[in-house]
This record gives C-alpha cells, structure tokens and sequence, in this order.
C-alpha cells in the first residue's frame, strides 16, 4: 500500500476501494526521521517560493473528523516559516458567508505570489457537506463542481499551484 496515491483529473476514485491501513514496512522512528529530512526540504522550497515571488502554493487537507488533519498541519507548520505561511480553517459558514456565493468566504485566504496557505477542509465542503446531509437541493450541489472547477483554473492561471490531500482513515482509527 503506498504512502500516497496520485490521482489525476477526472479520475473515478471510490474510498470503499482504497485501504485506509497504514502501509508495513516502516517503523514510527524510521517515520520520524523521514518526517525530519521531509521538513527541511519544505523549508527549503517555502524560502524558494518566497525569494522568486512568481507563484503562490495552496495545500488543501481534507479528511474525516478525526482523521489527522490539525497533526498534520502542526507538524507541517514547525517546518514552515510563519511569515509567509497562513492556516485557515473552515467551520460551517457563518451568517454572512451564507449571506453569498459559496466560494465567496474562500476567495480571500488564497495565497498570493511567494506565499503558502493551508486549507483545514476547504470549499470541497460545499459539495461534500451540504450533499451528505441534504443542506441543499441536487440542482445546486451539482452545479458547485462547475464552479469549483472554473474558481481553481482560476487560481492556477494566476500562478497558484494547489495540492489537495485528503487523509484516509478507518472508522476504527476515528473513534479511537
């Protein structure tokens, strides 16, 4: 099982056929030093970033509750320089965010050139959320994709580079 599973646009991707387990063969300290020589890589392409000033990088978390993504965002954050690196979680929307567009409250916290911003959840809740518990009609879910697509080529034409990361775990592991 690998430690990461590229997936590409358009691809179908069915959770129910991916194992969640963590993959054998390394060991937590083996982790940790890996995750030690990963960190001062970061480092170094964020100081990259900053100092060229041609693009910015949007990493996006998603996951369950529970799923890791505030330890990864702590160990990801002790790497990163804070001046040009913000954290933005996502709750539900507040009384004015619902007041416009769903991409409206997501717009602002875009990176700009030379910076990083990391997304805990993100706009995919707008899609994921509302459909899930029947937030709101088919009709408008379905458009959302659209909109979604159109808002991310968007940001990538204006130099954005955005990783998207969504951190599968078992129902065992969550409740743990």
């Amino acid at each position: 099982m690998p430690y990461s599973l590229p997936i590409k646009p358009g691809q179908k991707v069915r959770l129910a056929d991916i194992s969640p387990d963590a993959p054998k063969g390394m060991t937590k300290e083996e982790g940790l030093v890996k995750l030690e020589a990963y960190g001062k890589r970061l480092s170094e392409l964020q100081e990259r970033l900053f100092a060229a000033g041609t693009q910015g990088l949007l990493i996006v978390l998603q996951g369950r509750d529970t799923s890791g993504k505030d330890g990864a965002i702590r160990r990801m954050s002790g790497f990163l320089n804070v001046q040009s690196t913000r954290v933005v979680p996502f709750k539900a929307p507040s009384p004015i965010e619902l007041d416009h567009d769903f991409l409206w409250r997501v717009h602002g916290y875009t990176p700009g050139r030379g910076e990083i911003a990391i997304f805990n959840r993100s706009h995919y809740e707008d899609v994921l959320a509302v459909r899930v518990h029947n937030l709101v009609p088919k009709s408008v879910w379905k458009r959302r994709y659209d909109h979604i697509n159109a808002f991310e080529s968007l940001l990538t034409d204006s130099d954005l580079l955005i990783v998207k990361f969504y951190l599968h775990i078992t129902k065992e592991e969550q409740e743990a």
